[in-house]
Formats: C-alpha cells, sequence, structure tokens
C-alpha cells in the first residue's frame, strides 16, 4: 500500500481526491428515511462553499459552474453530515431536503427501477 493511500485510510486530515477534472463523486442522502436523492459532482469550490454554508453545493457540468441546490426552486439541501470513504475519492451528504431533490419535482432523482429491460416508475 502506497505512504499516501495508507495516510488517507488511518488519518483524521481532510485530503479529498479530485479526479482528472477536478471532480469527486457525491452521494445525498436523506438523514432520516436514508433514501438515496440524487448523486451529483463536486469541485473545490463546491465542497468548500458546502462546508462554509451547510447547504450542499455542487458543480454544474452542464453549466460549468458553482451550483448551489435549490438556488433557483427553493429545495436547497441543508446538510446535517458528511462522510467521506476510505480514499476519500467520494462523500455521502446526509441531508433534510426542503422539497422535492429532483429537478422533475420527484422527492428522489431515483423515480423509476429496471423491471424487465424497461424503466417503471416506482409510486410514491
Amino acid at each position: 500500500m502506497s505512504p499516501i493511500k495508507e495516510k488517507k485510510e488511518k488519518t483524521r486530515e481532510w485530503l479529498p481526491k479530485f479526479d482528472d477534472k477536478g471532480l469527486l463523486s457525491a452521494v445525498v442522502q436523506h438523514c432520516t428515511t436514508g433514501e438515496i436523492l440524487m448523486v451529483a459532482f463536486m469541485d473545490r469550490e463546491a465542497l468548500d462553499a458546502t462546508v462554509r454554508t451547510g447547504f450542499a453545493h455542487f458543480h454544474s457540468r452542464s453549466r460549468d459552474r458553482l451550483w448551489k441546490k435549490g438556488e433557483e426552486s427553493g429545495n436547497v439541501l441543508p446538510v446535517i453530515e458528511m462522510l467521506t470513504d476510505c480514499d476519500q475519492d467520494a462523500i455521502v451528504l446526509k441531508v433534510d431536503p426542503a422539497g422535492p431533490t429532483c429537478h422533475t419535482g420527484a422527492e428522489s432523482c431515483f423515480y423509476r427501477r429496471m423491471e424487465g429491460g424497461e424503466l417503471r416508475f416506482i409510486s410514491p
């Protein structure tokens, strides 16, 4: 095991590992129900804004800019807890959503499941 990898696995130091595009994966989970609400990407700016404000910020790949979740809809994501994986290249944001998380109006972006090779809507 490399010294850097071993350090990341045993340290209390926050050493996020961004990919070659400067991003890391962020899984957004409801703090009470445990439901996975969305998956997005964070760059250093989004990560710092999330830590500083307590609200989830992401890097919008389509707009190529910082994006505060809910900046237009008001459905912000207050962050209750942040977790990182063993090598610090992905995080989990446990949030208490102020409304639907998905831009479609669904509570979660995961509102369909694969069944028999096609998508089926999951009833609320």
